[in-house]
């Protein structure tokens, strides 16, 4: 006979048998029929924490721009750090803000812009009237429209300044990722998302793209392309519609909460109307000139690591869902940056 109970701990069984024997036979056969339980799938976050030392690779601080904001109200310092793209992509406006931050030409300028969903944007803000704009360091220049794309080969053979490894463009980012509404294929390249045109000849047209955190380089009207002087940090939904129109540079890495609360500008387009709303920039310089600047690394984009975690970005199987969406948008695997421990 059974006997169902329940308590404190929940509901139990409770056998009252004459034979010892039949109890054992029954719990025997309950085990037996009773399926092994499944791992519980992982999250992206703990998939991130649990990845190797050896899946990390470290970015180099010569590659890092370190951003100084005026400390917010309470005093506290607010700083933000931005990785730079590597080479061939925008080397030229990159270049230029090399010269810009040895030169310190940005201490002493502001924040200027912070429209909501959009971007942030700094530099100087007198820069639109020459009698009083900032003069720029000796040596820099708006680069060609071409620069915004890189054409690209795959090995080997490779005869383009740009020669990927394999594998090609179809094959960087195997995670679910459905057709790109901006570009024929989408992937995550070395470390960075980027998308590319169809093949012809032999090769590929590649570029940077915008995510949220993006940084890039405002400009006038075409045939203008900046100079590097004027930069925009994304703090909305991505604006992939300024891919291969403006220079793409770099992405926020550390600091992105004091760029995306700043107050939004009551002027056309996000613009702050006065002095007194726009926020201060005491230093902007390269990673090596800053004593206290801890070292970062970035979850290696050719790890196993890095494939277990795109894939969960575009399967979601962790207890909190319910439906995995089966793909996933490229700026919505955004590559993990950290501290190094």
């Amino acid at each position: 006979m059974n006997v169902l109970s329940q308590g404190r701990e929940g509901w139990h069984v409770s056998f009252v048998m004459k034979h010892p024997l039949l109890l054992c036979t029954a719990l025997v056969a309950l085990c037996a029929a009773a399926p092994a339980p499944s791992p519980a799938a992982l999250a992206p976050v703990e998939i991130v924490a649990a990845a190797p030392v050896s899946d990390w690779a470290p970015i180099a601080q010569a590659d890092l721009l370190v951003m100084d904001l005026a400390p917010d109200a309470k005093g506290t310092g607010r700083r933000v750090v931005i990785q730079l793209l590597p080479a061939p992509f925008s080397q030229g406006w990159i270049g230029n803000i090399r010269k810009l931050a040895v030169a310190k030409w940005w201490d002493g300028t502001s924040v200027n812009r912070v429209q909501d969903g959009y971007v942030v944007q700094w530099g100087d803000p007198d820069g639109e009237d020459k009698a009083k704009a900032k003069a720029l360091p000796e040596g820099l220049g708006n680069k060609p429209q071409d620069q915004y794309i890189e054409t690209a080969a795959a090995k080997p053979g490779c005869s383009s300044d740009f020669c990927l490894e394999d594998p090609t463009p179809e094959q960087w980012f195997k995670a679910g990722l459905r057709s790109d509404p901006y570009a024929a294929g989408t992937g995550i390249y070395q470390g960075w998302p980027l998308a590319h045109g169809k093949k012809q000849n032999g090769l590929y047209e590649v570029w940077p793209i915008h995510c949220y955190g993006t940084v890039g380089v405002g400009r006038d009207y075409p045939p203008d392309t900046g100079s590097g002087a004027e930069l925009y940090a994304v703090i909305g939904h991505a604006p992939r519609q300024l891919d291969r129109n403006i220079a793409v540079v770099g992405r926020v890495i550390e600091g992105m909460e004091h760029l995306s609360s700043l107050p939004r500008g009551t002027g056309d387009i996000g613009f702050y109307k006065t002095a007194e709303e726009r926020t201060p920039i005491l230093a902007i310089r390269i990673g090596t000139e800053v004593a206290d600047l801890p070292r970062f690394e970035y979850l290696s984009t050719e790890s196993k690591s890095f494939a277990a975690y795109a894939d969960a970005r575009a399967n979601r199987r962790d207890a909190f869902y319910i439906r995995p969406a089966g793909g996933v948008d490229i700026c919505n695997v955004p590559v993990p940056v950290r501290r190094v421990p």
